[in-house]
């Protein structure tokens, strides 16, 4: 009876084990069973997001104003690192240039530093507004003057004020730089100063660096840049203009007058290639913003 009891007590502890053993066997394979899952969901995700930045493929032509440099070049950096088979192109050619591409379908998104004019519009083109833009007021580096009104620049600029001395400067000759006739920066500088075809003009100039490099190597120039582009210029200054700085804050709240607006230019109710419209979404987005802001602008979008 001894050797009975034994053996069955034997048994059912075996039998225990053996349930034991199969349940740990199973949560293992269920645990691995979940991992495997997790990881499948995992690689699939990434995968899905891999294939959708790697199909969008193309190229998207962009023509105009040079005082978009730093703007378009940082968002197309952006937007080609985000879509690698897409090639975003810059041609630095000037507003009017740019507005004219736009319309003769040489380029897929004009870009121009003015607002289109009610002829442009009638002709089927449209603007979009993507930042602001201070026009800012540049002497030499070590001119005296620190601060214009909006009349003693546009009397500089119409030859009525012809020596620094009548403005706080040292005496000498004041040398005028402007900008091309079809420079998006020229039409909204003469038209805030109001001397459209009045200006006389030492030195008309084809882009904005152009205009700082002959600032900052004559000591009687007084020139007209986008703020973005004098941000990281040397040799030059920026006066305030009425007292106010040109800055991001001070185009954003209106303070500083001198200012106008970047616009992308399309042809209305013209379909876009893919990756052109895909790029004209994300430089109107607030994604864009950051990089706006960075490149020395005032972004539009919220």
């Amino acid at each position: 009876m001894k050797i009975k009891k034994v053996l069955t007590a034997f048994l059912a502890l075996a039998m225990t084990a053996a349930v034991m053993t199969g349940c740990q066997s199973n949560e293992s394979t269920s645990s691995a069973g979940t991992d495997s899952s997790t990881t499948s969901t995992s690689e699939s995700s990434t995968e899905s997001k891999t294939e959708s930045t790697a199909s969008l493929s193309g190229t998207v032509a962009t023509n105009g104003s040079t005082s978009m440099a730093d703007v378009i070049g940082a968002l197309s950096e952006q937007f080609m690192n985000d879509n690698s088979g897409v090639k975003v192109s810059y041609d630095a050619t000037g507003s009017g240039t740019g507005i004219d591409a736009a319309k003769n379908g040489t380029c897929d998104i004009g870009l121009s530093s003015r607002a289109l004019k009610d002829e442009e519009t009638a002709a089927g083109l449209k603007g979009t507004t993507i930042a602001l833009d201070g026009i800012a007021i540049i002497v030499n580096e070590n001119s005296k003057v620190e601060d214009l009104s909006v009349e003693e620049i546009a009397q500089i600029y119409t030859g009525e004020i012809t020596d620094w001395s009548k403005v706080g400067g040292d005496a000498g000759t004041i040398a005028c730089i402007g900008r091309e006739a079809s420079s998006g920066t020229r039409d909204g500088f003469e038209t805030i100063t109001d001397t459209k075809d009045k200006c006389k003009l030492s030195q008309e100039l084809t882009s904005t660096g152009a205009v700082i490099e002959a600032v900052k190597n004559n000591p009687g120039a007084i020139g007209y840049a986008s703020l973005s582009a004098v941000a990281n210029a040397e040799g030059v200054k920026a006066i305030t203009v009425e007292g106010v700085a040109c800055s991001e804050e001070t185009v954003k709240d209106g303070s500083y007058k001198i200012q106008r607006p970047f616009v992308l230019v399309t042809k209305d109710g013209a379909e876009l290639s893919e990756a052109a419209q895909a790029f004209f979404d994300f430089a109107t987005s607030a994604d864009a913003s950051a990089l706006i802001s960075k490149a020395g602008a005032v972004p539009t979008a919220e």
